[in-house]
């Protein structure tokens, strides 16, 4: 998720990072399940996090096939935290993310309805960042927090419980239209926000802005698209 200045109690870095919650890893042939524990990770790709049960297994998957999952829950949809790409339903994650997001996108439009769009966070971050003796951190999110759109959102969010919340880090992504959020959506949904290739490299966006977004999204859907069906992918939340 990106981030809230709302909630931040100290300024950010001196050097400005994407928001990554969640790493998709794509699972070496080579490595044996077993050693794919919370503890593993960091060993064998550099992760300090834990498995998190993201995927959706798919529900024409064979009794016998259970065992090649990652912590797979019981449920329907049972969520795992990965698994072979053939037994993960990723086609159905995305439409899922996709339906949620456009009733999202219309609770939006009914909350900020009369407000100008606003500057999304890492704008003021941004400049900060550039000048922090100039534009202290406390202006920049004085100033954020001061638009009325943003104001008619954080409104909304004080008077509403769990998931009726509007997150404010996606704002430029709500503010990009109901289609273009739910094709963020979608694709974050499998995609999540960043991601270890077979190979050892990484892809992640290069800051929280929406076009750095999209340039990350891209490039993993890409590569998620042409994928061996055998190929085992796993969900780890930072």
């Amino acid at each position: 998720m990106a981030k809230n200045p709302a909630r931040k109690a100290t300024p950010p870095a001196a050097t400005p990072t994407p928001t990554v919650s969640t790493m998709i890893v794509c699972v070496p042939d080579d490595l044996p399940r077993e050693s794919l524990t919370a503890h593993q990770l960091d060993r064998h790709f550099g992760v300090q996090g834990n498995l998190s049960p993201r995927f959706w297994a798919s529900p024409a998957m064979y009794l016998w096939q259970r065992g090649q999952m990652f912590g797979l829950r019981k449920g329907r949809p049972a969520y795992c935290a990965g698994g072979p790409v053939q037994l993960l339903d990723l086609h159905g994650m995305r439409h899922a993310a996709s339906v949620g997001a456009a009733i999202r996108h219309q609770l939006f439009s009914q909350v900020v309805h009369g407000t100008r769009p606003a500057t999304p966070w890492h704008v003021y971050e941004t400049r900060h960042l550039a000048d922090p003796t100039k534009y202290p951190y406390d202006t920049a999110a004085a100033d954020f927090h001061h638009q009325p759109r943003v104001n008619a959102i954080r409104m909304h969010n004080a008077a509403t419980y769990g998931t009726g919340q509007i997150a404010l880090g996606e704002l430029e992504m709500y503010q990009a239209g109901s289609m273009a959020y739910q094709h963020h959506s979608a694709l974050t949904a499998v995609a999540a926000d960043a991601l270890i290739t077979i190979e050892g490299a990484k892809l992640a966006p290069a800051s929280d802005a929406m076009a750095d977004r999209v340039t990350y999204l891209e490039q993993a859907h890409r590569l998620l698209a042409g994928i061996d069906p055998n190929q085992r992918l796993l969900a780890v939340a930072l």
